[in-house]
């Protein structure tokens, strides 16, 4: 009896946190990624539409793009904690969120390599997975052992196409621009900041030597043929030679666990055309 009591007097000590089931919403498909990665997925309860990796994911509830959040459907989860990217739009609605008394955490966009391991950091820090957190930094640094970011006169032109948008060109101050940076690459549109609509003089004076893509937006193009018929694209380098490299554009751009090995294709790729 006695005992029993010593054990209830014990459990109501604790804090509330550690009794209490936590609630995660993830925003963010490089911090999904990393959660799960953390054996943490059983806290998950929502996330949003960009984080498609692992696959187990997807049966989760999706609050919506990263991009366009609003506090209702990220409440309507009934979360205790969201871990977001500070790249999450609107900022107003993670205010709301953290008004109505979740925690949120927010974690760096920085389009670097070196900003994995910041990730890995706050996520697990977030979610009392210390040992996890290193056992993964250290995978992601043999990771990164393979990347090379020796400068290689290259000339790079990443094509950004989602549904509902102009096909655009990757500046200056982007992910795109972070990973061809990342693999020893020269951004063709280095000249220009963020992402602007392509145009054929600026094509032309880009002059690229590879084309850069991901999947979906190829896809929404419908084939390489839409790519080269771009125009003024067929009379650079890359156009010529129909130098083409096709990617999963969340591994790339996402700077998450998948970004180092993506980086290494951008650079095999460049190191052929270098040849």
């Amino acid at each position: 009896m006695k005992t029993g009591l010593s054990a209830l007097l014990l459990l109501l000590t604790l804090p509330f946190s550690l009794m209490a089931e936590e609630r995660v919403v993830s925003i963010g498909g490089d911090i999904t990624e990393i959660i799960y990665a953390l054996d943490a997925q059983q806290t998950l309860v929502a996330r949003d539409s960009t984080s498609q990796q692992p696959a187990l994911a997807l049966k989760l509830p999706d609050v919506g793009y990263m991009r366009q959040l609003n506090a209702e459907g990220i409440l309507s989860m009934k979360p205790t904690l969201v871990i977001a990217s500070e790249l999450a739009k609107p900022s107003l609605a993670l205010q709301q969120v953290s008004q109505a008394g979740v925690k949120v955490v927010m974690v760096t966009g920085t389009p670097s390599l070196h900003a994995i391991h910041e990730k890995i950091a706050t996520v697990a820090k977030a979610l009392n997975r210390p040992e996890q957190g290193r056992e993964l930094e250290a995978k992601v640094d043999r990771q990164l052992a393979g990347v090379t970011g020796k400068p290689l006169p290259v000339k790079v032109l990443y094509i950004l196409n989602h549904s509902g948008m102009k096909t655009m060109a990757a500046g200056t101050q982007t992910a795109a621009d972070g990973a061809i940076q990342a693999a020893g690459l020269i951004n063709a549109m280095g000249a220009i900041p963020h992402y602007q609509p392509l145009t054929q003089e600026g094509i032309v004076a880009s002059a690229p030597q590879l084309v850069v893509i991901g999947k979906e937006g190829l896809q929404a193009m419908g084939d390489d043929a839409a790519i080269w018929s771009l125009p003024g694209l067929a009379l650079t380098p890359a156009g010529k030679h129909h130098n083409l490299l096709v990617v999963d554009e969340m591994a790339l751009l996402g700077f998450g666990l998948k970004t180092p090995e993506a980086v290494a294709k951008l650079r095999k790729a460049a190191e052929a055309i270098a040849e």
